[in-house]
């Protein structure tokens, strides 16, 4: 716990909810989408197209960050960050996030304002806001959030459009999290900056829009790996996948010695790994500038290939595993 001249920082017990809540949401400056903020019952959040993408997440402590590897402000972007990937992906643009935050009651109430930071500092970069949420007592810290989005008069770009004959083509990179999270687990030092994308991811933001106006035929956001979320793809399509060793070399070199020093092969970074928060997607024609050609797409039956062969490694993450 910091501490200032003053003394250590209140916990949220001795603050009590509404104290809290007090000190994270005055002096916030919201997009012009949001008319009514935290304050009253409810948020008034504008829909200009007419339509409102939705989308919601959860991060459990332990289960998806760890706080003796990320700072509570990290935890807040990382927040902001996979809920903002999932409007991306339907090709719009997000405006608005709410926020439900459970914590144990001797956290310092200086934590949570730097959680707070942090999912302001986030959503900034989309041009969005925190419109309101609530925040409970429990034993580890939860945080869900719920993000809506403009899709700005277009047509949501679904799972279910690819057709054969069409490119598959990816904005972002891949693997990277997934490497720096074996990093971390293993304690080993160096590799700063993969080991930083496993506690912040950083989407393509903006590029979502792109691949709509560009006429994606599907889109997903690359959130549990990369083969585990275009078998999505290729069942709702029910068209087959075929991905490309040679396309994806630059994420593969980019972890080699990541993966030299894990002792593991990096295809399993690249092709499991999740939480990049990259955005797939297909064209049938010209992919547009930020995305790169990494596979294509298949007659049926659904399934995902890599150079033609079905792949036998890790596929990607799974919330409730097989035992």
């Amino acid at each position: 716990m910091s501490q200032d001249a003053s003394g250590p920082s209140p916990t949220l017990a001795q603050l009590g909810e509404f104290a809290v809540i007090d000190r994270l949401a005055p002096g916030r400056r919201q997009p012009a989408a949001v008319t009514v903020g935290p304050g009253d019952d409810a948020a008034v959040v504008t829909a200009a197209d007419g339509r409102t993408a939705v989308s919601t997440d959860m991060l459990v402590q332990d289960r998806h960050f760890r706080l003796d590897w990320s700072t509570p402000h990290d935890v807040g972007r990382k927040a902001i960050a996979q809920n903002a990937a999932d409007i991306e992906a339907m090709g719009a643009n997000p405006t608005a996030f709410v926020v439900g935050f459970g914590a144990p009651g001797d956290t310092p109430a200086e934590q949570v304002s730097a959680l707070a930071d942090g999912m302001w500092d986030e959503a900034a970069r989309v041009g969005a806001g925190i419109a309101g949420g609530d925040l409970v007592s429990c034993r580890q810290w939860v945080v869900s959030v719920t993000v809506l989005g403009d899709l700005g008069g277009r047509a949501p770009v679904l799972r279910s459009g690819a057709r054969a004959g069409s490119v598959l083509a990816v904005a972002g990179d891949l693997g990277r999290s997934a490497a720096g999270y074996a990093l971390w687990h293993n304690s080993i030092d160096g590799f700063d900056a993969l080991r930083r994308r496993h506690l912040v991811p950083e989407p393509p933001y903006g590029q979502g829009r792109v691949a709509a106006a560009a006429g994606a035929q599907a889109m997903i956001d690359i959130s549990d790996g990369l083969i585990a979320d275009l078998r999505h793809v290729a069942e709702a399509s029910g068209v087959g996948i075929d991905l490309s060793t040679a396309a994806l070399a630059e994420d593969h070199d980019a972890l080699a010695r990541a993966a030299v020093a894990v002792d593991t092969d990096p295809w399993e970074w690249v092709l499991g790994g999740g939480e990049d928060h990259a955005l797939a997607a297909c064209f049938a024609g010209p992919v547009p500038a930020g995305w790169r050609v990494i596979g294509r797409v298949l007659d049926g039956p659904a399934r995902v290939l890599v150079d033609g062969a079905r792949w036998d490694g890790y596929a990607g993450w799974e919330s409730f595993p097989a035992r």
